[in-house]
């Protein structure tokens, strides 16, 4: 799978517009009420990760979640890294 253009990365933004890019990822950081609940938020992306065998880069900050996405071995964001973050925004 090819990595997007600039182009192709700002239309695929349209769908998720809380994700931003930061240092070529697709990045966006979750608040929940308290630890528990970003807790519970990490187990449904990483069942989700393991679905798609492709994983995020999770920070994990009390009740603070960023997460990051980029194809590696793309060498850069793709369909599946916006795939990913359009199905994380739908656990929330």
């Amino acid at each position: 799978m090819p990595a997007l253009s600039a182009a192709e990365i700002t239309t695929h933004q349209t769908k998720v517009p809380a994700w931003k890019v930061e240092n070529g990822e697709l990045v966006r950081t979750f608040q929940f009420q308290d630890f528990l609940a970003a807790m519970r938020f990490v187990n449904g992306v990483a069942v989700l990760a393991e679905e798609v065998a492709h994983h995020p880069d999770i920070d994990i900050r009390y009740n603070r979640v960023r997460l990051g996405l980029v194809t590696h071995d793309a060498g850069g964001i793709t369909t599946k890294d916006f795939e990913l973050a359009a199905a994380a925004d739908n656990l929330i």
